[in-house]
């Protein structure tokens, strides 16, 4: 069948590198793509937030799959305008309707579903520039650190972490007043802070059934040692040691199923991922326990770079059964290596960066890829920055520590003038095991 792949990223490079390999597959187009992309399908030039046109092309072209790779189209009522379309409506999107994308949507839509449904997440209240002074007095009932987080979509980026009283207070004037991270924060959630260490995990959905895909942890700031500001995400290893069966059988019992119960009887049109991001707080106790941190309603960057390599099942089959809503006894095959993925950047990202710089790959290495997330072609044909985070290396190896090594080791040969990337991923976790 020919599949349409909406996105960018390295998530999407990634899950292309999976889609492609299936014999299910016939021709992949990919809108609009990235430079790693275009050796895996066709990258084609879409707006993918003018669902007029991505539908158009589906038609013209005989897509018979969508499969929507970032937020915003989901957010936005892709899956909504394809299923109200008498000559789209055949056709298969993996990705929520826009009431079951609200649970990324809105912070406040998801605590509320979690509530409702007696899945475990901090305690939390909602304000807006009209309920200002009530918000600062909220944040005075609670310890340090204080979190705040922009409702709306604020591309990975709308969570403060302060450990200061009037810092806080002064963020959460800047994020309602100043409008710091724009619509989004026209209302933030501020929570109690849970301390623990946090993991994600994903689930394929058709609306009543699931499918557990492999754990993974993702690190988020710029700085060595979980320092500095927000990235959209700087590494990622798979699969979470410290997630024995035990503990996942928690996550899936506590968060899992009530999560997939719910939006069944809240009638929720729902197919695709759900991503949870997950506080695990008491690890290494027999009272450890998994709290929601948040919901995405499509896979993670750069989980996804080192998730999809560990899926050894064909992901288009599996796909088509969530779409039909028949994922009811479909098993998932994956592979038992560790997967590390190390992303480089771009000089002065997360804040502004140049891009066009001339990059080159080096040699490739037996057991690692490299998913392109910003890169493209210039003018010339050459491989050049267009984004803030650019490529990263993901290894798989018998064990997490040779895994890492591969990575680092590759990531040596990748070369622009200014990259930059973290040398501690996957340390915390190390240490966890030589304790344990």
């Amino acid at each position: 069948m020919n599949i349409l792949l909406l996105g960018s990223g390295g998530r999407e490079h990634a899950i292309a590198y999976k889609i492609a390999q299936s014999p299910q597959c016939g021709q992949l187009f990919i809108a609009p793509g990235n430079a790693g992309t275009e050796g895996l399908g066709e990258n084609v030039k879409l707006d993918i937030m003018d669902f007029e046109a991505v539908g158009q092309f589906a038609l013209t072209h005989r897509v018979e799959m969508l499969v929507v790779g970032p937020e915003a189209p989901l957010v936005g009522g892709i899956a909504d305008y394809f299923a109200s379309q008498a000559t789209l409506k055949n056709i298969m999107v993996i990705g929520p309707s826009k009431q079951g994308a609200m649970l990324e949507g809105s912070k406040d839509y998801a605590k509320a579903f979690m509530q409702r449904h007696n899945i475990p997440t901090a305690r939390y209240r909602t304000f807006t520039v009209d309920t200002l002074a009530e918000g600062e007095k909220f944040l005075e009932s609670l310890e340090a650190p204080y979190v705040l987080k922009a409702d709306g979509l604020a591309a990975g980026k709308g969570v403060l972490i302060e450990d200061d009283l009037a810092t806080a207070k002064a963020h959460l004037r800047e994020m309602l007043e100043d409008r710091k991270f724009g619509d989004a924060s026209a209302s933030v959630v501020i929570e109690e802070y849970l301390s623990g260490i946090e993991m994600s995990v994903f689930v394929l959905t058709d609306g009543s059934h699931y499918l557990l895909l492999p754990s993974a942890k993702d690190y988020k700031r710029i700085g060595e040692g979980d320092t500095g500001l927000n990235t959209g995400g700087m590494g990622s290893v798979s699969p979470v040691p410290f997630a024995d069966k035990a503990f996942m059988k928690k996550v899936e019992d506590r968060i899992v199923k009530p999560t997939v119960r719910g939006l069944r009887e809240e009638k929720i049109p729902y197919c695709g991922f759900i991503f949870i991001g997950l506080m695990c707080c008491g690890i290494g106790t027999e009272d450890a326990s998994p709290y929601v941190i948040e919901y995405n309603v499509r896979m993670g960057d750069p989980e996804t770079e080192s998730v999809f390599p560990r899926i050894k099942s064909d992901v288009v089959a599996l796909f088509e059964n969530a779409a039909h809503g028949d994922l009811d006894g479909c098993k998932i095959e994956v592979d038992s290596r560790s997967a590390a993925c190390v992303m480089m950047v771009a000089k002065g990202y997360p804040e502004s960066y140049p891009k066009g710089d001339a990059i080159s790959l080096g040699e490739d290495a037996e057991g690692v890829t490299l998913f392109h997330c910003g890169t493209k072609r210039d003018g010339e044909g050459r491989l050049v920055t267009a984004g803030g985070r650019v490529i990263c290396a993901t290894a798989l190896a018998n064990s997490l520590p040779e895994a890492l090594l591969k990575s680092y080791n590759r990531c040596q040969t990748v070369e622009w003038d200014g990259k930059y990337q973290r040398r501690d991923i996957g340390q915390d976790l190390l240490k966890l095991i030589q304790e344990g």
